[in-house]
Order: structure tokens, then sequence, then C-alpha cells
């Protein structure tokens, strides 16, 4: 996954308009200048249309920091996405 998660903290800095050395698997809106309810969106659609998946609205609520974001990507490219029964 650390591919995939590089490749998103990539896309991240360059939609946010951040070093990419600011950026990291725990940033979040919280933490990361820019990142507003529109960005998030955007970074969304990015990512859809980078790795050809398509999210559902409660993967998109999910995705907290870019850490969740990139484990939520893994699940839906392993075909489980959102429907699949988490353990505790």
């Amino acid at each position: 996954m650390s591919s995939r998660l590089d490749e998103i903290l990539t896309l991240a800095a360059d939609l946010f308009q951040v070093p990419r050395s600011r950026v990291a698997a725990a940033s979040s809106p919280d933490t990361v200048d820019g990142w507003d309810s529109v960005q998030h969106l955007n970074l969304v659609m990015a990512i859809e249309a980078r790795f050809s998946v398509v999210f559902e609205p409660d993967e998109i609520a999910a995705m907290s920091d870019l850490g969740a974001v990139a484990r939520i990507l893994q699940r839906k490219l392993e075909g489980q996405g959102s429907k699949s029964v988490s353990s505790p």
C-alpha cells in the first residue's frame, strides 16, 4: 500500500499547494491549510480519476486523514468496498 499512499500524498500536496514534505499519512483537514470541504471533494475526484474507482458517500465521509484515504482506496481496489463486514 505504501506506493498508493505515496501517490495519494503527492496528489494531496499538489491539490492543496503545499510541499510534499508537509503531508503524511496523519495529515488531515486540521493540519493542512487549504483542506476544506471543497478541496476534500476535489481530492476524492482526483483519486477516483487516477485509480478508476467511485467512492460511496460513507467512504468519502470516513476519509478523515490521508492514511484513511489510502486504506479506503486499498479496500476499494481489492473489491471489498464499503459494504464489507469489518471485524471488531
